[in-house]
């Protein structure tokens, strides 16, 4: 006897699904791949709280917590409708005509009033992007822990989220003069992690390095962590939020090719991952003659950034090649920046910013439509304006508010100076 609801020769492999369950499928990938790129929040929480001494843990707690609800507010105010202009532009291509908050469908809404049926739910749509934009201001938090006062480093994000973030990656996702050329970036490789760690970059050059850094040789001192168990949790975190962040970006969900497709983004994201945190753990161990856990936390990291650019095309072997590269770069590029007395507490300079830049141009070598000089031309802008921006930005904080602590409260510890309160009271003065 046929199975119930089918007829005896059995469902037509091929048929296409309908409108509804297009928009369906489509906005059901967005919500769950917004909620995955949401734990992504907790995972730079506990990334950070693992890589900062113990009397600073509180205040990245705070910041953490209160940055991403900043974004989520003013990408609602601003950074939604600057990103996405629909082809509304006030300057063609560069700068949006829309400026005000993004406004989500009516409750209830049927299928001849939906936004964009044919694509997904506004609020999936809005859900989903809004990770983005709050995992660019968490890659900025980390490399300025421990010196910098908590209010200006806020009003930052504001800029951040609502303004600088969004402004660029309409130059690219909301069909901007990136697009119009062939940039070509999957899921943010430049968008969103060059951009924080651009941003990071400055801010860290503006703010100068901790107390006790570098000594008067000009030698780095080392400054462990308060608790690597937290740090190799958020990093698994991280890992686990990444499939939503690339898997996600495929943006479609409502055709066997689509699905298909997300599985090889899982597939070649999880892979990369694994290559960085390989590739790192060895090469410390031949640099360090001990393998650096720190550093093949790094890796993995490293790993999922570099593929990030374009986690669809590579086969599986290339996926681990190109996250192996970036877990080597990383290995050599934190003791770098050390001789060049760049202090980033967590290494995430090295993660988003060098390693966004290599997986913008492995793009490349997977993608037969990608161009070299397109990449390199779009990793050029996009550093160059945030650079720019950020660095304004922060100059007028600083003369204005005062970007770092003072030296009583840096050597003391945030925690108390700022927040009153620490995060292991059993365990300190406190």
């Amino acid at each position: 006897m046929p199975a119930m609801g089918f007829a005896e020769e059995g469902p037509v492999p091929g048929v296409n699904a309908s409108t509804d369950s297009v928009f369906i499928f489509n906005s059901l990938l967005f919500l769950i791949g917004g909620f995955l790129v949401f734990w992504m929040a907790a995972g730079f929480a506990m990334l950070e709280a693992g890589l900062v001494r113990s009397k600073n843990v509180t205040m990245q707690l705070m910041k953490n917590i209160a940055l991403f609800s900043l974004a989520a507010i003013f990408y609602y105010l601003i950074g939604y409708n600057l990103m996405y202009p629909l082809g509304t532009w006030s300057v063609d291509g560069i700068l949006s005509g829309v400026w005000g908050p993004g406004v989500l469908e009516a409750v209830g809404v049927t299928a001849d009033a939906a936004d964009d049926y044919g694509y997904a739910s506004t609020g999936s749509d809005f859900f989903f992007q809004l990770m983005f934009c709050a995992t660019t201001a968490s890659i900025v938090s980390g490399t300025l822990a421990e010196r910098i006062k908590l209010w200006p480093f806020l009003i930052f994000v504001i800029v951040l989220t609502g303004i600088i973030y969004p402004l660029q990656a309409s130059w690219k996702w909301g069909g901007g003069f990136l697009d119009a050329m062939g940039f070509l970036d999957f899921a943010g490789s430049t968008v969103v992690h060059s951009v924080g760690g651009w941003a990071a970059l400055t801010g860290a050059l503006i703010l100068g390095p901790r107390i006790g850094k570098y000594n008067k040789e000009g030698k780095t001192v080392p400054i462990p962590g308060s608790n690597l168990t937290l740090a190799t949790l958020g990093t698994f975190i991280l890992w686990l939020g990444w499939f939503g962040f690339n898997g996600g970006s495929q943006l479609a969900m409502g055709t066997v090719g689509d699905v298909a497709d997300v599985s090889r983004i899982f597939a070649n994201t999880n892979t990369a991952a694994a290559g960085g945190a390989i590739a790192a753990m060895i090469v410390s161990q031949l640099m360090f003659k001990k393998p650096d856990l720190t550093m093949t936390l790094n890796g993995a990291l490293a790993g999922l950034v570099s593929i990030t650019a374009e986690p669809l095309t590579p086969s599986l072997g290339a996926a681990t090649l190109i996250g192996m590269v970036g877990g080597v770069i990383v290995v050599f590029a934190i003791p770098f920046m050390d001789k060049l007395k760049i202090d980033d507490v967590v290494g995430a300079i090295p993660v988003h910013l060098i390693c966004g830049i290599w997986g913008t141009i492995a793009v490349v070598f997977t993608n037969a439509d990608a161009s070299l000089m397109v990449q390199l031309y779009s990793i050029a802008v996009v550093g160059i304006f945030t650079v720019v921006v950020s660095g304004v930005v922060w100059f007028i904080l600083k003369a204005t508010m005062g970007l770092r602590v003072d030296e009583e409260t840096e050597i003391n510890g945030l925690d108390m100076a700022e927040l009153g309160m620490e995060a292991y009271p059993e365990f300190t003065n406190g």
